[in-house]
């Protein structure tokens, strides 16, 4: 198999620069959606808990149906993003968060709620397979990094944005939840209308040997004849026996990215998605208090996922950033978890201050990692996987953490992030490879080594 030259090769042309940054500002706004969807309901908990009158356990299910169907999404979508092209998956996942958004916010029983709410993660989990793999396959190895990790830097917008509306919206009363649910209804309508007219991608295309239809995309990007500078694209049908280097290499692969995943959504969404009912509980009831709380974690995320791929995930490297991103969540949050009733300030710093960090690695690189390691014609389950099993931790962090919480407070609770964290930056040190800079057709080649 040949490499795609990234200086010469069709797809590091100039011209496409602009086409580039067009898709991955689409593929952004799923994931805007994805950060806004998830993070919303957070949001309008304390209004939901009001309305349904939830109890803990009811209040867990309630953040929870869209994690769980997230991993439904990440599977299915997964397979069928694969078998059948990113381009349609890319559009028809948009159509569920329009409708069941819209359905969500029009929920008079608890149970349609949930199911509404879950039907919305099973889009949400799609997109999270979709997207990524599109702006792998599309962008040159020089800049992959850093467009694929902006796709997570809109997901912290969008979760800022429910903050923001949370603030805005306190005085509508129980209203107001209803209002922040049908909003993001509107605005996946905006992003499916965006998303219609991006072409299949060609590495996709050639990896099912239709080489036709990938030079018809091409010429169509370029307006120029594809036999100057051709994609070279493995188009061998190996079969992967047991005992074949490269089944054993994927399995490996699979294996490190959900299982660093695992560990992140642990500590991030047991963290986020409880962070404004933990600060309104220390802050004595003040659902304003709470919400200013959420919002900071969404702007640190910000900042450290913009420091992350704008300066150092395609310099630096995907290695070293994952190692001490794990630690230097931990340590803060070891620190939150030795003091006895912090005040609100010290509980909002020190959740910032591990965010922050957290997100200058481990944060943005799951989506990176999928993408660099996972063939063409696996990449979008190979990279479901990963985010299933990282819903698994997401999942015991949302039902786990509150109710350990209420019976052994805030800083027993928080103990158990710091083993987490500790546990993936070990996981890092020991598996973590280094794709800094490497085409994906090298990082395909090295399944037939130790890669």
């Amino acid at each position: 198999m040949a490499e795609l030259n990234t200086k010469d090769g069709i797809l590091d042309d100039e011209r496409l620069h602009g086409f580039h940054r067009k898709l991955t500002l689409f593929s952004a706004g799923g994931a805007f959606l994805d950060g806004y969807d998830l993070a919303v309901i957070g949001v309008a908990l304390p209004f939901l808990t009001q309305h349904f009158h939830l109890s803990t356990v009811m209040q867990s299910w309630t953040v929870g149906s869209v994690l769980i169907g997230n991993m439904v999404g990440m599977l299915i979508f997964g397979f069928l993003t694969d078998k059948l092209g990113r381009r349609s998956m890319y559009v028809i996942d948009l159509v569920a968060f329009v409708v069941f958004a819209a359905l969500t916010a029009v929920s008079t029983q608890f149970w349609e709620l949930l199911l509404f709410r879950f039907l919305l993660g099973v889009g949400i989990g799609a997109d999270y397979t979709i997207s990524p793999a599109l702006v792998a396959e599309f962008n040159p190895a020089a800049r992959r990094g850093a467009r694929v990790g902006s796709l997570t830097l809109w997901f912290f917008v969008g979760g800022l944005l429910s903050y923001v509306l949370g603030i805005g919206l306190a005085p509508f009363g129980t209203i107001a939840w209803r209002i922040m649910l049908a909003f993001g209804a509107l605005l996946a309508l905006v992003v499916l209308i965006l998303r219609s007219r991006i072409p299949e991608s060609p590495r996709w295309l050639r990896s099912k040997h239709r080489d036709d239809e990938a030079d018809k995309v091409l010429e169509h990007l370029t307006r120029v004849a594809t036999d100057v500078a051709p994609m070279v694209i493995d188009n061998s049908n190996h079969v992967l026996l047991p005992s074949d280097r490269r089944l054993r290499t994927l399995f490996g692969r699979i294996a490190f990215v959900s299982a660093f995943w695992f560990a992140w959504d642990v500590m991030y969404y047991g963290v986020s998605l409880f962070a404004p009912s933990i600060v309104k509980a220390a802050g004595h009831g003040s659902v304003l208090m709470a919400d200013f709380a959420g919002a900071s974690l969404s702007i640190v995320s910000i900042i450290g996922t913009v420091v992350c791929i704008y300066v150092l995930v395609d310099k630096v490297g995907r290695r070293p950033l994952l190692i001490f991103g794990f630690l230097g969540l931990a340590i803060p949050l070891l620190v939150l978890a030795s003091i006895h009733n912090p005040s609100i300030s010290l509980l909002v710093l020190l959740l910032d201050l591990g965010v922050l960090i957290g997100n200058l690695g481990p944060g943005v690189l799951p989506w990176i990692y999928a993408t660099d390691l996972f063939p063409t014609k696996v990449r979008a389950l190979g990279t479901g996987v990963g985010a299933f099993v990282g819903r698994i931790g997401g999942l015991l962090g949302v039902f786990l953490f509150p109710n350990l919480v209420e019976h052994l407070g805030v800083a027993h609770a928080t103990f158990l992030f710091v083993g987490v964290g500790i546990v993936g930056s070990i996981i890092a040190f020991i598996w973590a490879p280094e794709t800094k800079g490497r085409s994906l057709e090298s990082l395909e080649a090295g399944l037939g080594d130790n890669g």
